[in-house]
């Protein structure tokens, strides 16, 4: 009998492999508490400092101003919360907060310790992206970067982000995507190749480049994520390609 249990478990994506869908939680957090120390440098040496810029604009459109309550989902360390701190303004002086959360202890540590190392007083908690511990209609704002693809039911994790937006609340969505097909055989080449060896140079860990690679290969395209979130019950859905479509920032709305 508990051979038959372990064949009817449901199955899902990790990176090219299949592993039970309770298993990928735990193989996720193992790849990240690997590269938690290394992530920040790993980050600019594989996008050549285009991150900083993705997430950049990712600020701009978020409309967000002071005062409003805002959520960094998968938030790891702390990028995000730091430049949407900067526009909310102090909790005492303007009622403006942001959250950090993250899944995963070793990354949430590292974000905790930058925010505090820049004076940053924001509110942190280690959290389940499917199992939020928030209130309804509570947020202004959500934002998840790169940190979708490695959720286990993102359908899940897509209803949870839309539950705790207030009414006219939107949701950010910013995560690698399908690249421009010209420019696919060599985007492989710098996907399986580079990476795992810059990997292995400076973060002592070349399989979790390689899954990140992987991972990549097997989140939703453009297309997709877009139906996704409006399955999920957001509105005004669109969503931004940059660089080439290596990355697509998604944005939709509760209304």
């Amino acid at each position: 009998m508990a051979g038959l249990d372990h064949m009817t478990e449901r199955q899902t994506d990790f990176g090219y492999q299949q592993v039970a869908e309770d298993d990928k939680a735990r193989h996720v957090a193992g790849v990240f508490s690997s590269v938690a120390q290394k992530y920040d440098v790993m980050n600019d040496l594989m996008s050549l400092g285009l991150h900083r810029l993705w997430k950049h604009f990712a600020i701009q459109l978020s409309g967000v101003r002071q005062g409003q309550r805002v959520l960094d989902v998968a938030g790891g360390t702390a990028d995000l919360s730091r430049a949407f701190a900067k526009r909310v303004g102090t909790f005492e002086q303007t009622g403006g907060q942001v959250w950090l959360t993250d899944i995963n202890n070793a990354m949430l540590t590292v974000g905790r310790d930058r925010l505090l190392d820049e004076g940053v007083i924001a509110p942190v908690a280690q959290c389940d992206a499917e199992q939020l511990p928030f209130p309804d209609d509570y947020f202004d704002c959500v934002c998840v970067a790169f940190g979708l693809r490695n959720m286990t039911r993102k359908e899940r994790a897509l209803a949870e982000m839309r539950r705790v937006l207030k009414p006219g609340g939107r949701l950010l969505v910013l995560e690698f995507s399908k690249i421009w097909q010209p420019l696919a055989a060599a985007y492989d080449v710098y996907s399986f190749k580079l990476l795992p060896w810059l990997g292995e140079k400076v973060a002592n860990d070349a399989d979790s480049y390689r899954y990140l690679a992987e991972s990549i290969r097997m989140h939703p395209d453009q297309a997709a994520l877009k139906t996704m979130m409006e399955q999920a019950g957001l509105s005004r859905v669109e969503y931004y390609n940059l660089t080439a479509g290596v990355v697509a920032l998604h944005r939709g709305y509760k209304l």
